[in-house]
C-alpha cells in the first residue's frame, strides 16, 4: 500500500504539537482539512490512528509508527531544500579551473584556499596550462574558467576575457640576495649574476630576455631552467641567482619572506592577466560565485600592488 509521504508528515506533526489544531497551525492548515485527511487514511489503512473519544488526542501503536516514518520524511525534505538553497545560491557545487602554473601556484591558489573557507561546500578542482590548451579545454567543456595573460588582440573567438592585472614584471631574488639590501642599483651591479629562466614553453620566457634587454642586458648566464615556481623559488633560497617574475607572484609571498623584487624598472609586457571563458556557456552557480569572488580579490590586490610598487619599486 503507497502512503502519501505529506499524509506521514501531518501525523507527525498533530503528535509532535498535542492535538489536531495544534497540528493543522503548525503546518499552515485549516484544522477541518487536517481532520478529513486523518478520517480518510484511517479509511484507507483499515485501522484507527487515534484512540477514540481521548483528549488530548492519543495516538494509536501504528499511528506512533507511521508518524516516526513521518519525522525522517520531513527532515529529508528539509535537507533537500537546503541543499537546493546552496546550490542555487552558489554555496555548493563545483567549478573547474585552470592557468597557467607560476600564476596558479603564485597567486590563485592562495584566493582558492580563502574562498573555500568561506564556501567549503564548493568544490575547485583545478589544472595547468598555457593559452592554447586553455582555449581548446574551454571550447571542448573539460574546464569552466581559464586564468592566463593575453593580449586583448589575442583573445580568441567565442570566449569571454575579463581583465584583472595588467601585465607587471620585476626581477626577483631571495631577500638574502647581497642586492636586495640596496635601494637603488646599476646595471653592472646586476650583470655579474646568474639567471633563472622560466620554462620554454612559458610566456614568462620571453619576458625575461625582452625585460633584461629592456635594461641594456643582452649577454646573460642563466643557471637554471624549467621547473615550477616551488622549484624556482628553491634555487633563488639557496644560490644568488636573479629571475624575472610576475610582479603578483612575488607580491603574494611577501608575508612568508621566500621571495623580493629589485628596485629596477623594466619593460612590462603588452598583456594582462584575466578570465577567460565560453561566451555562449552560462555559468552554474558555484562557477559564478567563485569567479565574482576571484575578480573581487583581485581588484583588492591591484591597489595594493599599486601602492606598494609605487613606493619600492617604480620610484625611479
Amino acid at each position: 500500500m503507497k502512503i502519501d509521504p505529506n499524509h506521514l508528515n501531518l501525523l507527525a506533526a498533530i503528535i509532535d504539537n498535542g492535538g489536531l489544531g495544534e497540528g493543522a497551525v503548525a503546518l499552515g492548515k485549516s484544522q477541518p482539512s487536517v481532520s478529513r485527511t486523518v478520517s480518510m487514511l484511517e479509511a484507507r489503512i483499515g485501522a484507527r490512528l487515534f484512540e477514540k473519544g481521548r483528549k488530548p488526542v492519543r495516538p494509536t501503536e501504528l499511528c506512533q509508527s507511521l508518524a516516526a516514518q513521518g519525522r525522517i520524511v520531513a527532515q529529508a525534505t528539509q535537507t533537500a531544500e537546503q541543499a537546493t538553497d546552496l546550490y542555487n545560491g552558489g554555496r555548493a557545487g563545483s567549478a573547474r579551473v585552470a592557468g597557467t602554473p607560476i600564476f596558479m601556484d603564485g597567486v590563485i591558489s592562495g584566493m582558492i584556499a580563502s574562498f573555500q573557507r568561506s564556501f567549503p561546500e564548493v568544490s575547485i578542482h583545478q589544472t595547468y596550462g598555457y593559452l592554447a590548451d586553455l582555449r581548446e579545454q574551454l571550447t571542448v567543456g573539460t574546464i569552466d574558467l581559464a586564468i592566463c595573460p593575453v593580449r586583448h588582440d589575442q583573445v580568441p573567438a567565442a570566449l569571454s576575457f575579463k581583465p584583472l592585472l595588467p601585465g607587471r614584471n620585476v626581477i626577483a631574488c631571495a631577500p638574502s640576495h647581497p642586492l636586495a639590501r640596496k635601494s637603488a642599483l646599476t646595471l653592472s651591479e646586476i650583470a655579474p649574476y646568474p639567471w633563472i629562466a622560466p620554462p620554454a614553453d612559458s610566456p614568462l620566457y620571453e619576458d625575461l630576455r625582452n625585460a633584461l634587454s629592456s635594461i641594456g642586458i643582452s649577454d646573460f648566464r642563466v643557471s637554471f631552467t624549467g621547473g615550477s615556481l616551488t622549484s624556482i623559488l628553491s634555487v633563488l633560497a639557496g644560490s644568488e641567482a636573479l629571475t624575472v617574475l610576475p610582479y603578483s607572484v612575488v607580491f603574494m609571498q611577501r608575508h612568508i619572506r621566500t621571495v623580493t623584487s629589485l628596485p629596477v624598472r623594466l619593460e612590462h609586457p603588452d598583456r594582462q592577466l584575466g578570465l577567460l571563458w565560453q561566451s555562449n556557456r552560462k555559468h552554474l552557480p558555484a562557477i559564478a560565485r567563485f569567479r565574482k569572488y576571484v575578480e573581487a580579490e583581485f581588484a583588492e590586490l591591484s591597489q595594493q600592488m599599486n601602492v606598494r610598487g609605487r613606493d619600492s619599486i617604480w620610484r625611479r
